[in-house]
């Protein structure tokens, strides 16, 4: 596979194209989060020749879906998201735990809300499309206290729990891979840090 990768000046965003390899049978490609729909990136599509099969989105925020609409009127591609609906665009809708192929990928989705309540993970083979669920050195912003300890329960249980080497593609920032974020991603670790404090208060009092 093939990873492409645009950063989109409208709300600092991170676009990515995945394609299959030049000796593919069919030369296909995927779209994930389109916050802009640029000259770029739609030659990234079509100077490789790729069809485009489908559009992943991980979380209905303007600046991952800015381009939506003006993709929509080049490609006849479906969208993919948590949200039926998604910028007046009707979506095939997923959940936490479908596995499903688009053309030659297979996507496995893992839910984490918090930042979102719609945010979806998407796996593929060891890359992992995290929106802004998991970014280098920090994890999504959240509203309450109540959707940050649900985001860090899910990013705990279906993200950290992944081989070590799958890379993590954030919504925002640069890639990292997953054993650098379970050893020094910030957020993280001052969440476990409290926790353990509030189990020794507890123990002792």
């Amino acid at each position: 596979m093939k990873l492409f990768f645009q950063y989109c000046s409208f709300g600092f965003s991170n676009c990515y194209i995945l394609g299959t390899e030049d000796s593919a049978p069919e030369k296909e490609a995927i779209i994930v989060d389109p916050g802009a729909m640029n000259e770029t990136i739609v030659g990234l599509i079509e100077n490789n020749g790729y069809a485009l099969k489908g559009a992943l989105i991980t979380h209905d925020h303007l600046n991952h879906v800015h381009g939506l609409r003006t993709l929509k009127k080049i490609y006849n591609c479906p969208v993919y998201g948590i949200n039926p609906v998604i910028r007046e665009h009707s979506t095939t809708t997923v959940k936490d735990g479908d596995e499903f192929n688009i053309g030659a990928f297979r996507v496995e989705v893992l839910a984490v809300p918090g930042h979102s309540a719609d945010l979806a993970v998407y796996k593929i083979d060891r890359m992992l499309f995290t929106g802004d669920a998991l970014s280098a050195g920090f994890v999504g912003r959240t509203a309450s206290s109540y959707g940050a300890a649900n985001q860090m329960t899910a990013l705990r249980s279906k993200i950290l729990s992944l081989p070590k080497d799958c890379t993590i593609l954030p919504g925002h920032g640069p890639p990292s891979i997953l054993e650098a974020e379970r050893r020094f991603n910030i957020d993280i670790n001052t969440y476990e840090a409290i926790k353990n404090r509030r189990q020794v208060f507890r123990l002792d009092y």
